[in-house]
């Protein structure tokens, strides 16, 4: 049931994916809360990106709701070296910059599923923050591509939670450390 019901979910939101490619760890996301996902502003994406030489799989779905409050789930994994970084997060805050189409995403750590030993402290544990933050250059094919960060934890950046993240929106210059969609979608709405 949950991978139909993970399938169910990705078809309409991660349509640039497909269900098999689509990385599991959403599943935590209610479908009927959802449904109730086309407020606005939000931001929804998955596929791949490559960072340096890894293969990054991505999936997520955040947005607004009218009390500022933000709602959906995310989920990151690659693998180098025999082993994963692999996190799965309950969204807790969402940004967008509706000129420029980025957003920057925040949540909780739900799942960490990751055989890296630098991934098993304490600050990547479930119940600590996590983010990240993305770009939408336009439809696949439209030009530029895409682009997405990995994601980081409390205290990077001089950000101590996800609330801060998101209200300070970095964005260096030049997408500096983002990296282009290769596989997949990104869309980032008002």
């Amino acid at each position: 049931m949950r991978s139909t019901r993970n399938c169910l979910f990705a078809i309409p939101l991660l349509a640039a994916s497909s269900c098999a490619a689509a990385p599991a760890g959403l599943d935590e996301v209610d479908l009927a809360t959802e449904t109730q996902a086309s407020a606005i502003p939000h931001a929804i994406g998955g596929g791949q990106y490559a960072l340096n030489e890894l293969v990054v799989r991505f999936a997520f779905v955040a947005s607004q709701l009218p009390n500022g409050n933000a709602i959906g789930a995310f989920h990151v994994d690659t693998a180098y070296d025999g082993l994963t970084a692999d996190f799965s997060a309950r969204v807790t805050c969402l940004s967008v910059d509706e000129v420029n189409h980025r957003a920057w995403v925040g949540g909780v750590i739900t799942k960490n599923k990751s055989t890296d030993p630098d991934y098993a402290a304490p600050l990547y544990q479930p119940g600590r923050d996590v983010w990240f933050r993305t770009v939408d250059y336009g439809p696949g094919g439209s030009g530029a591509a895409d682009r997405s960060t990995f994601v980081g934890f409390e205290g990077a950046a001089g950000f101590p939670t996800s609330a801060a993240y998101c209200a300070g929106r970095p964005w260096p210059d030049a997408d500096a450390r983002t990296w282009p969609v290769t596989s997949g979608n990104i869309t980032v709405a008002p």
